[in-house]
């Protein structure tokens, strides 16, 4: 306990002694390199204290207590300082008047740190003050630049340069300002704490491309070597100025294709491709790709690059276009239609480019050509030839694609002109034939016995045929063998014909008379045509005969009868060739009748070869002329046979 009794009263009297050692010096204090600074400082000690061999003191770097024996920067009593300080420090202040400024010398960065001073006021009086001044040696000065430089906003650059040097003073000049908008530059003089600092104030707008840019400032002292420079780059934060994507493109199915897209921003934007509305995929980044594999038609249309960073927010967009054949149109199911009725066709197909289309009728066009990808075929009023397959056809540069219908038409039964009566060997043929859809019903009507014939039975044989749409119906009158003559009763036959449409009845015609007619005038006109062709022809071989003479005015003279029958003979054989064509022409003749009245063999065929035979004796006279010698020549021969002369008349 006596131990602490002691204690506190010594406690006690140290505490009231510190508050009287007291000392006053700036708590930092900066300097350029190679040049001086200035410590102002100036202390105080108890005032009962009186130095009986001065005030002295000592100047320590890093610790303000010798038991640690920090480096002796100056010391009062003798020269010896830490080598780093020879010749560089000196008392600028009256120790005795409390002073005690310090200044130091071509200071290097190896000097920044805390500098402590302690008092030696004689005897056990020493004491070392607490309190410090931080040196701070630059190598270049300060630039104070704001947290955020945004573009487009007023930005305030300052420089500072330290002036604690009494002996030179620094200037300060900015660098690369020339790219500048409108800079403005202003001057200041700072001091406080009895340290002093100059600054210079750049102003200006920085827009989004002086990011990145350099600026420089650059302290100086005149009339020395001394030149201090910093550069900084302008962090602009701008809002995406420019996205730039890939110009519209078009693809193939099935093909790859990448998207890119840049941003310009800064800071880096927040980067997505939307496709529509859908957002596929984003980064955080100043460019992004999107990548497209095996394209399909689906992936055609517009595609939108974001950028935003928070200042701000920009898009462009493209569109991709997606190349494919037309794909199988879409058309109406085939379909049965009435006879004038209307309806439309549609064709409804996709392609791109937007094909063509066009309407086809069993390989014929149908209708107009039309680019896109629907076409309608109208059809007003439908006709029974309208009937048929339809087919759209569409095509573009990159293939075709082909449907089809078929429209089948139904209509009321319509009578052909083939319907008739003939007369045949077995009687009376009628034949009734029409048209229809659906395929009509044929029956007979003979109003002279009050009977519809629609049923074979033993007197009327009743035969029906249908072959698509058309039907045929024939029944034969009268028993077999008996014919219709002229003087025979007329046929009266009636052809009903009907279908859920409709229903027509026509009188079939008799064509008796005309038929054997037209037999007899087609074989007189054959016959007097073949006969008129042999007269031509003997008369085309006695002129030859004469030419071969050598005198055609003069009468013929047979000196040899035999060689005269054999070149008639040989003319002959080449006038029955030329006669068989007549009698192909006489075959025709004979087809036809055969047609019209339907006999076998009734007609012979006219002009045949025998028949010329019979006329070259009937229409050839030979007249025997009593002899008359030839000229020159007796009227016998050298064999002693008489000749005749023969003349054709």
């Amino acid at each position: 306990m006596w131990c602490l009794e002691l204690l506190i009263p010594l406690l006690l009297i140290i505490s009231d002694a510190n508050c009287q050692w007291n000392i006053w010096l700036p708590r930092d204090i900066s300097a350029m390199t190679n040049s001086c600074v200035v410590i102002p400082c100036s202390f105080m000690y108890p005032s009962g204290i009186r130095p009986a061999r001065g005030v002295h003191g000592i100047w320590y770097f890093g610790q303000p207590y010798p038991q640690l024996f920090p480096p002796v920067v100056f010391k009062s009593l003798t020269d010896v300082v830490h080598e780093s300080y020879k010749g560089r420090t000196k008392l600028l202040g009256d120790l005795n008047q409390r002073n005690c400024t310090l200044l130091i010398g071509n200071v290097g960065t190896e000097h920044s740190g805390r500098y402590y001073f302690r008092a030696d006021v004689g005897g056990a009086n020493k004491y070392s003050y607490p309190d410090y001044a931080e040196l701070k040696v630059l190598d270049q000065p300060n630039i104070d630049i704001p947290e955020e430089i945004v573009s487009d906003e007023s930005l305030e650059l300052t420089c500072y340069a330290p002036d604690n040097c009494p002996d030179m003073t620094p200037e300060i000049q900015w660098m690369y300002t020339d790219y500048l908008p409108d800079p403005e530059f202003s001057a200041d003089y700072t001091e406080e704490s009895n340290t002093a600092v100059i600054s210079n104030t750049l102003t200006f707008t920085p827009r989004p491309m002086h990011n990145g840019q350099l600026l420089g400032c650059r302290v100086y002292f005149p009339n020395t070597t001394l030149v201090y420079e910093r550069l900084i780059s302008l962090d602009v934060k701008y809002s995406p100025r420019s996205v730039w994507v890939n110009v519209s493109s078009e693809v193939m199915e099935g093909s790859s294709v990448t998207l890119h897209c840049e941003v310009d921003s800064n800071p880096s934007p927040r980067v997505a491709w939307l496709f529509g509305d859908q957002e596929v995929l984003w980064d955080t980044a100043s460019n992004i790709s999107l990548s497209l594999d095996d394209v399909t038609p689906e992936n055609e249309g517009i595609y939108t690059c974001v950028g935003d960073n928070g200042y701000g927010i920009m898009n462009t967009s493209l569109y991709l276009a997606v190349k494919y054949p037309p794909r199988e149109p879409v058309v109406n199911d085939s379909m049965t239609v009435v006879q004038g009725s209307s309806l439309s066709l549609h064709c409804n197909t996709m392609g791109s480019p937007a094909p063509t289309l066009t309407w086809l009728k069993d390989g014929e066009l149908a209708g107009s050509i039309t680019a896109g990808e629907l076409s309608v075929l109208e059809i007003m009023d439908i006709t029974p030839q309208q009937t048929g397959q339809y087919r759209c056809l569409a095509e573009n540069e990159h293939g075709r694609a082909s449907a089809s219908l078929n429209i089948t038409v139904e209509y009321a039964p319509v009578f052909l002109e083939e319907s008739k009566c003939t007369v045949v060997r077995e009687g009376v043929q009628c034949v009734c034939v029409a048209v229809g859809n659906p395929e009509p019903t044929i029956e007979f009507y003979l109003p002279d016995l009050n009977i519809t014939i629609n049923e074979t039975d033993g007197r009327f044989n009743f035969y029906t045929h249908t072959d698509g749409h058309t039907s045929t119906a024939m029944i034969k009158l009268r028993e077999k063998g008996e014919r219709a003559d002229n003087n025979g009763p007329a046929v009266n036959v009636h052809c009903s014909m009907y279908n859920i449409y409709g229903r027509e009845s026509v009188l079939l015609e008799l064509q008796q008379e005309k038929k054997y007619m037209m037999a007899v005038i087609v074989g007189t006109i054959g016959g007097v045509a073949v006969i008129a062709f042999i007269i031509a022809a003997v008369r085309y071989v006695g002129q030859n005969n004469k030419k071969e003479n050598g005198n055609p005015r003069q009468d013929v003279v047979l000196e040899n009868p035999a060689l005269y029958y054999s070149a008639v003979k040989k003319d002959k054989q080449n006038l029955r060739k030329k006669v068989l064509k007549t009698e192909l022409l006489g075959s025709k003749f004979n087809s036809i009748l055969e047609e019209t009245t339907g006999e076998d063999g009734d007609y012979q065929p006219v002009g045949s070869v025998a028949g010329l035979e019979r006329q070259e004796l009937n229409y050839a006279s030979l007249e025997f002329i009593g002899a008359r010698p030839r000229e020159g020549a007796s009227g016998r021969g050298d064999d002693g046979s008489n000749y005749t002369e023969i003349k054709a008349k």
